[in-house]
């Protein structure tokens, strides 16, 4: 893909990630055990050279005979040998290595283990007490330490070497291993992006490479969700538009080919004026949704008399509901009821749930519009006694166009949108809005619980 932006490839880093950290942490081994190599070395040595010392000192005759012959105990080695007598007197090739020190701890019947120089060579110096009293030196020169150290270190390239090499192949095992299925979660990403749907990611990787594939198929699944329900959506809108504009064409042709005169012409007059407004309602309920759905919605928070709003709007739909003989109805405590909202939007909230009941109720049936206190905040309830709402339809109720696709001929229906407006309206305002059945009333029964604050973040609501 070329929307890598000039940034290397995950598997890239990855490997040169593990190298790195895999060449840090040989340097250090290597720089430790380079500096511990040659101890070990010494050490190694003094202590062969020890075991040597105990053997000779524990056969006098033979080294006796070597000190006699003036020999050495091993050739290649070029070990030397010196025999300190009771007496304190010290002979042999090694003689000169050693000193008043050493010479005092065999005579005391004690172990030397020490460096000295013989012939200007710095030397391993070690001693042991014989049974007669005395002691026996073997003296090696440090060179033996030195070609043992090179060996040592030698041998300790190879593995470093290996495990730098094994850290690259696991680091580009690794790249790998994570790098596939990001890649095929990236290309899905952009065939989402470009439209593509019903597309999966296989969750394969680790648990968070799985868990990211996950979020892409469930991505594809809202979205192929999302997109079908705007396709409904559009359809009905289409349909809600049509109607009216063909009714409206219809009789703006028929006067316009003055096929309607005389006295027709206001009949045919308020008929227009009755499409127009009906398209006015749905254009306005459009707006006001899209309105909802913008970041920068208004409120006007202040202290609002809920009771005092609710006969306000009493006094706006008792009339309404009159000329429909829908019996309208106000439940309130009948004394302030203060809370701190946005009254304006309140308002609307009430009107469009009042207008929505007063479409369904019959005439002779009641809607009843309730408040009481919430604790800190209030409920507000509109109830009707219209056909009401089966369980199902509670599920749909605030799902923009649900309720009007399924009652469309079987019952008085609006835009379809005036639930979606409320329940959002109500996010707005920071409360709940709940669709019930069972009415007193014997229809719908909506119920609005508004909090008492001064600005609650908005979170959109995903049911409609």
């Amino acid at each position: 893909m070329s929307s890598m932006d000039g940034r290397g490839s995950l598997a890239r880093s990855i490997v040169l990630l593990t190298s790195a950290v895999a060449a840090v942490a040989v340097l250090l081994t290597g720089l430790f055990a380079w500096r511990t190599i040659r101890a070990n070395a010494e050490a190694q040595e003094r202590d062969q050279l020890s075991r040597k010392a105990e053997v000779l000192a524990h056969t006098p005759a033979l080294a006796s005979w070597m000190l006699g012959r003036q020999q050495r105990i091993a050739g290649p080695e070029d070990i030397r040998l010196a025999i300190v007598h009771p007496s304190g007197e010290t002979d042999g090739p090694a003689a000169a290595a050693v000193g008043a020190a050493s010479r005092e701890a065999l005579l005391s019947g004690d172990r030397v283990s020490t460096t000295a120089h013989l012939g200007g060579d710095e030397v391993l110096l070690v001693g042991a007490p014989t049974r007669t009293g005395g002691g026996l030196v073997l003296a090696q020169p440090m060179s033996a330490v030195d070609e043992a150290t090179d060996r040592m270190r030698g041998s300790l390239v190879l593995p470093l070497v290996l495990g730098l090499t094994g850290a690259a192949l696991a680091g580009a095992l690794l790249a790998r291993r994570l790098a596939r299925p990001l890649v095929s979660a990236a290309r899905t990403a952009h065939r989402l992006s470009e439209g593509a749907r019903g597309v999966t990611v296989p969750a394969d990787g680790p648990a968070e490479v799985a868990e990211l594939a996950g979020a892409l198929n469930t991505l594809d699944t809202a979205l192929t969700h999302s997109e079908n329900r705007q396709r409904d959506f559009l359809l009905s809108v289409s349909h809600e538009i049509r109607t009216p504009l063909t009714t409206a064409r219809g009789y703006a042709e028929a006067l316009a080919d003055e096929v309607i005169t005389g006295e027709e012409v206001p009949d045919a007059g308020r008929i227009l004026r009755t499409e127009i407004e009906r398209l006015e309602h749905f254009v306005g309920d459009l707006l006001a949704l899209a309105r909802l759905e913008a970041d920068d919605f208004r409120l006007d928070i202040a202290e609002v008399d809920l009771d005092a709003l609710v006969t306000e709007a009493a006094g706006s739909w008792s009339p309404r509901c009159a000329r429909h003989d829908v019996d309208f109805r106000i439940e309130r405590p009948g004394r302030p009821l203060l809370i701190t909202t946005d009254g304006f939007r309140v308002r609307q909230l009430l009107d469009g749930l009042a207008e929505n009941a007063l479409r369904v109720t019959p005439a002779g049936k009641p809607i009843v519009l309730a408040l009481r206190a919430d604790g800190p905040g209030a409920l507000l309830e509109v109830r009707d006694g219209g056909p009401g709402l089966t369980g199902d339809d509670i599920e749909v109720a605030f799902v923009r166009g649900a309720l009007t696709d399924r009652y469309r001929g079987v019952r008085p229906v609006g835009s379809g949108l005036g639930l979606a407006i409320a329940h959002r309206l109500t996010g707005r305002l920071g409360g709940t809005i709940t669709a019930q059945q069972g009415a007193p009333e014997g229809g719908a029964w909506f119920a609005v619980r508004l909090p008492s604050y001064s600005g609650a973040p908005y979170t959109p609501l995903t049911s409609s």
